[in-house]
């Protein structure tokens, strides 16, 4: 993704810590509300949802930092909850603007072999520029491939796997991995733990799609007289290229990141208030947070630029417009606000007395994948990740025990169970983020840009019921069997 809920520093499980207590059972509701809103709004009542889902979302949000920040006196999870959800719209806006000036039209017909071989190409592409940038880039050439017989599951194959398993490989492809690899696990570390697992999911998923895909043309019998059939040219055509350049700035403006970078200015929290700080600050303030900042103003400003001065012709081609961003932007508002009594009840479960008995890889790729398919995929992936460290006595915000926890020890020792459950962790975060509209950020802009070109999509729970759980979780399972549970 690169979908980027990118944050640095404590995470929620300890949100509320340093004095504050915890946060009630009952302010989970609001989450909960939220989630069966956005599930049930667009099937019952479908013209209130459309016009005030805004509101909502805000309004709901609202309820849960009040309750924070005056029922808690917790400042410190609205901020991190805030600057979480700044980092993550800026990067999805300027990879959603960006690719949206940038038209590809494949002169072909869309055969289940070509469709499959686009799925795979944006998969291994997602690890490049992100699932977001992949998903933005590919999703209406996808459709236009199919224009004559497009279908609900095309786009739902798509979702699976360009906008979210594709992105496993590397810190860039999706935004729990990004996470991870700004708290200090190595770049390369999932390129080499992740690729048996991502190939073989990759492949299950593409071979599932190929015979779903001839199946139905075979089934609605769409074979054409050959001399009635429309001659292709075979050939791919790009309007817009130029915004290629706005791509890489993107994609280069990730690594601008102040808790990496010594002259990189970020904004300091501490416990007397907030500045202007550098990484060197860090070390004379115990428990404080530099966040970014001059990183989301490059994505803001590729966003403007890149649409200012975009080629009209790609704009129109594309039938480009901002309803799928505002609708992902209002939606995680709501999200962002309302999920952090959530990640903390759940987190610090997993990291107490009674939890961290519990902790092991195959506990862990389960919960990790449970809460990515309902909750943003990138906090509950540092929640999950914090908590396995908290379990063996590690720190995640000690660069070195994480990436000691990477190579296998804890505390000086050898622990072969640490980088199973990073593994874990991190393939159930990244792969488990299809199985709902919100578990990853491209998911509901993909669904958005769709329904916008006619496609009528399934429902919220139409999508889980008729694909993500007869489809996707049984793959899962799979994938579970082969690589974890018998280790």
């Amino acid at each position: 993704m690169l979908g980027l809920g990118l944050t640095v520093g404590v995470s929620p499980v300890f949100a509320s810590g340093g004095g504050h207590p915890e946060a009630a059972p009952w302010s989970v509701i609001p989450f909960a509300a939220l989630l069966i809103m956005i599930a049930t709004g667009p099937l019952f009542y479908e013209k209130f949802w459309h016009h005030n889902y805004p509101k909502v979302a805000v309004g709901l949000a609202a309820i849960v930092v009040g309750y924070y920040i005056f029922g808690l006196h917790n400042t410190h999870g609205p901020i991190h909850a805030f600057f979480e959800y700044f980092q993550f719209i800026a990067l999805l806006s300027g990879l959603y603007i960006a690719s949206g000036g940038i038209m590809i039209n494949v002169d072909r017909k869309g055969t289940p072999l070509a469709n499959t071989i686009l799925l795979v190409f944006g998969a291994v592409i997602s690890n490049i520029i992100g699932t977001t940038g992949a998903s933005m880039l590919l999703i209406r050439p996808f459709m236009r491939l199919n224009q004559e017989r497009i279908q609900p599951y095309h786009v739902v194959f798509f979702i699976f796997i360009v906008s979210n398993v594709g992105g496993a490989l590397t810190p860039i492809g999706d935004p729990p991995l990004f996470l991870g690899f700004l708290k200090g696990v190595p770049f390369e570390w999932t390129l080499i733990h992740s690729v048996p697992m991502w190939a073989f999911t990759i492949a299950m998923l593409a071979v599932v799609f190929f015979f779903f895909d001839r199946r139905f043309v075979n089934k609605k019998n769409l074979l054409f007289d050959e001399e009635t059939e429309k001659t292709y040219s075979n050939k791919i055509t790009i309007t817009g290229s130029k915004n290629f350049a706005w791509l890489a700035v993107l994609v280069a403006a990730v690594f601008f990141d102040p808790s990496k970078i010594s002259w990189l200015p970020g904004i300091l929290q501490t416990h007397e208030g907030m500045s202007i700080g550098f990484l060197s600050d860090l070390q004379h303030h115990e428990g404080a947070t530099l966040f970014s900042f001059i990183r989301e103003i490059i994505m803001l400003s590729v966003a403007y630029l890149s649409y200012k001065f975009a080629d009209q012709k790609a704009i129109k081609g594309n039938e480009f417009n901002f309803e799928p961003i505002r609708e992902v932007a209002f939606i995680f508002i709501g999200i962002f606000g309302t999920m952090m009594p959530a990640l903390e009840l759940v987190g610090g479960f997993a990291a107490s007395d009674a939890g961290a008995p519990l902790i092991t890889h195959n506990t862990l790729y389960w919960a990790t994948g449970s809460l990515s398919g309902i909750l943003d995929n990138a906090p509950t992936y540092l929640n999950f990740l914090t908590a396995a460290m908290a379990s063996k006595g590690a720190d995640i915000n000690s660069a070195q025990q994480v990436l000691d926890f990477t190579n296998g020890i804890v505390n000086g020792a050898p622990n072969h169970e640490a980088q199973l459950e990073l593994l874990a962790i991190s393939v159930a975060a990244v792969f488990f983020g299809a199985m709902t509209y919100i578990g990853n950020g491209p998911n509901f802009m993909v669904k958005s840009i769709a329904e916008q070109s006619g496609v009528e999509m399934p429902s919220f729970f139409g999508y889980i019921l008729r694909y993500s759980l007869p489809i996707l979780f049984s793959i899962l399972i799979v994938v579970w069997l082969v690589f974890f549970a018998f280790v």
